[in-house]
């Protein structure tokens, strides 16, 4: 089969059909009819003489064929994604393009939310669509399917270009009324302190990861699953918590909380851009990022 003749969006349609494994659920995703997928699916067998998928106990299973084609396939949909954004012209003011992140509540609330803000008149129809971090961010970022992933530097995936973002300190936040906060907060305090913690499925986060190496035990009492729940967590109580300066600083006046620093060494963060290999030259993106970057300068 010559390529001048292979429709290059059935490619679209066979990784859907190979995630899937419906052509109802591929349907839905690509936003057409079953009947129109089916027709997908019968061309992809023609083009590739092959069955792709077959029908076993009612549901249906790759062809040893397919499950080859599946990785190089995917690698071509996303060196094609890069290719046309790489060309394409942008302008702020008059594109509608829709910008997939990866990024914690945390790096949302102090950097995305003012950016929204600023750029209602420069670029009023830019979209944001946000996803929180999984283990499955880095995978998802090879595939394509995010344009920026912000997260700390320890969980990059080292095959694809990264640029750093900020650097963030941490601090010990806690009710204004809390009396432990009334003067230096010594490590005995703090550990026996009550706590509220932030665990978040499939991963640990960076303060997780830093008391593990320190041998710090803390006394959890309320375990949140996001950053920005901490905060409201601490007014009228007496528990502590560790939490992002930028974050605690934004928080405060509004919660009555106090920020001191925390009473042992804790290196600093560093927030970092990532983004697929193939998307380095990408005009929408290099304007994001350039963004991103000045609103970092502007919240330290």
């Amino acid at each position: 089969m010559r390529l001048d003749r292979f429709d290059l969006n059935l490619l679209v349609a066979f990784h859907l059909l190979m995630e899937e494994r419906s052509v109802t659920a591929a349907a839905r995703r690509l936003n057409v009819t079953q009947s129109a997928m089916s027709a997908s699916l019968k061309r992809l067998r023609d083009a590739f003489q092959d069955e792709i998928l077959v029908m076993h106990s009612k549901t249906m299973v790759p062809t040893p064929r397919a499950l080859t084609l599946a990785p190089e396939v995917e690698r071509a949909i996303v060196m094609l994604r890069g290719l046309i954004s790489s060309t394409a012209q942008f302008d702020p003011a008059t594109s509608d393009r829709s910008f997939r992140i990866a990024a914690s509540d945390y790096i949302t609330t102090v950097l995305v939310v003012p950016l929204c803000r600023d750029l209602v008149r420069e670029a009023p129809s830019i979209r944001f669509d946000i996803s929180l971090p999984t283990e499955e961010t880095s995978h998802r970022l090879a595939k394509g399917e995010f344009d920026l992933a912000l997260t700390p530097h320890e969980f990059v995936d080292p095959q694809h270009p990264t640029e750093l973002l900020l650097e963030e300190s941490h601090v010990v936040v806690g009710w204004d009324a809390n009396p432990l906060l009334g003067g230096p907060l010594t490590l005995e305090q703090f550990v026996a302190a009550g706590h509220v913690a932030v665990q978040i499925v499939g991963r640990n986060t960076f303060i997780e990861n830093v008391l593990a190496q320190q041998g710090i035990v803390r006394r959890i009492e309320v375990v949140a699953p996001s950053f920005i729940q901490v905060p409201w967590l601490l007014p009228g109580t007496m528990r502590l918590a560790l939490m992002h300066g930028r974050l605690a600083r934004l928080m405060a006046p509004e919660l009555s909380l106090k920020v001191v620093p925390c009473p042992f060494e804790v290196p600093r963060m560093r927030e970092v851009m990532q983004y697929h290999s193939t998307r380095a030259r990408d005009e929408g993106l290099l304007w994001l990022r350039a963004k991103l970057r000045a609103m970092a300068d502007r919240t330290p």
